[in-house]
């Protein structure tokens, strides 16, 4: 199941290598169980410096008969003695008692994890991969703002998304500090006011500005950005990403929801491309990628002027390649 899919069960494995993600299922799971039972006790052990019989200890009958749960942190370095009991204690988990294991990746705890995915002690894994589309770390942002119950606009949504586009801690961290510290709703100048010093968020302006003809426009955002300090390589970037999406969805046909699934893009990308797409030739989209690549290579040295390069860019593809 997903991250935030996470449900009670005896064993839970909280298995992969995003770090963030893992942390709110926990996090996610821990709640739930304090919200049921306020008596809830916690335990937590290192995998690494497990001590032989430590599980069945902790997770035997307390006086009272609080229900526990015993977080697990480090399974991917676990030492042989709780690999050993913790496939022990899959056959007969304790009453009343949540095992939470945190297991990073790699194959240390073999034997465990294909018991637990075996269905073993009733586990269940939660995956915490890697975020690499676009379209997942929209529906991860998504997801921070409603289970805050925080009202975000679609335009915010895209907006906060593409300023941490490359750090997903660092986009949670902003989600959290806009639920915090904003009004009942969350809008695009909202992220704005916090956040839009950004390069990405700049970069993706001029971008904008440029596939739609607006050359004046995306001129004097350009040297705004620039004069913010913005470095050109990922304003280059920028270009680029926009220009692939619109690439593959050049003459392709479909609801934007049936497309968002088949490129693995969010529907907001698809209509967003759809609508930059409108007055581009398939020429136009050769020339202006063949443009963009010149200008990654000029602004990373290969050129004296990355400020020239950029501008010259943005000419061509404010021409819509022509």
């Amino acid at each position: 199941m997903a991250w935030h899919q996470v449900r009670q069960a005896p064993v839970v494995l909280v298995s992969g290598t995003e770090t963030v993600l893992a942390e709110r299922a926990m996090r996610i799971l821990r709640d739930s169980l304090r919200e049921a039972d306020p008596s809830l006790e916690v335990t937590d052990v290192v995998a690494a410096d497990y001590v032989a019989g430590e599980l069945a200890s902790v997770a035997s009958p307390s006086l009272f008969g609080e229900p526990r749960l015993i977080r697990v942190t480090g399974a991917e370095r676990a030492n042989d003695a709780f690999v050993d009991d913790l496939v022990a204690y899959l056959q007969a988990p304790a009453d009343d008692t949540t095992v939470l294991v945190r297991h990073g990746g790699g194959q240390r705890g073999k034997r465990f994890l294909d018991a637990i995915r075996s269905g073993a002690g009733s586990g269940v894994e939660v995956v915490c991969a890697e975020l690499k589309r676009d379209a997942d770390k929209y529906d991860f942002a998504q997801a921070e703002f409603r289970m805050a119950g925080k009202r975000v606009t679609p335009g915010a949504l895209r907006a906060v998304t593409s300023a941490f586009s490359d750090d997903l801690a660092e986009l949670a961290a902003a989600c959290q500090q806009l639920i915090s510290d904003a009004g009942d709703e969350v809008t695009e100048s909202t992220v704005d006011r916090y956040y839009g010093g950004r390069v990405e968020t700049n970069a993706f302006r001029v971008a904008d500005a440029a596939l739609g003809g607006r050359y004046g426009e995306a001129l004097i955002t350009l040297r705004h950005a620039l004069a913010s300090g913005a470095d050109p390589v990922p304003m280059v970037a920028a270009f680029a990403s926009k220009l692939r999406t619109m690439a593959k969805l050049y003459g392709a046909r479909g609801s934007s929801a049936q497309l968002a699934s088949q490129f693995g893009l969010a529907p907001w990308q698809v209509d967003r491309a759809r609508r930059d797409l409108q007055g581009w030739t398939e020429e136009g989209l050769a020339r202006s990628i063949e443009e963009v690549a010149d200008a990654d290579a000029n602004v990373k040295g290969a050129g004296r002027d990355p400020e020239f390069a950029l501008e010259r860019m943005i000419g061509v593809l404010s021409a819509r390649g022509r």
